[in-house]
């Protein structure tokens, strides 16, 4: 962590911000997207299960349909690929999600 930013293997999270930059490339991401991609980075190298992801967003897993968490990591998904970070994200079937 830099001050203000977050050091990624590939890319710079801007916290000031709520960006993702890589090279001199540099998206806006909603703040549940932010909020993903900065949990999986601070648990990086182990798989974040579904439900500690939304306890992180919401403060609970209640109330909340499973498929909104499924709807964020794909917009992020979508955003990532434009940075040529396709793969940054990996689903483990069963478990979660792991950041490479």
């Amino acid at each position: 962590m830099l001050g203000d930013k977050i050091v990624g293997k590939h890319f710079v999270l801007n916290t000031d911000k709520s960006t993702i930059e890589k090279d001199d490339k540099e998206i806006e991401l909603t703040k549940n997207e932010f909020r993903i991609l900065k949990y999986l980075v601070q648990n990086q190298d182990r798989i974040v299960s579904r439900e500690e992801i939304m306890e992180c967003l919401w403060d609970s897993e209640n109330f909340i349909d499973d498929n909104t968490l499924t709807v964020n990591v794909t917009r992020l998904r979508n955003k990532l690929e434009e940075l040529d970070l396709k793969e940054l994200i990996q689903t483990k079937r069963g478990q979660g999600y792991i950041l490479l």
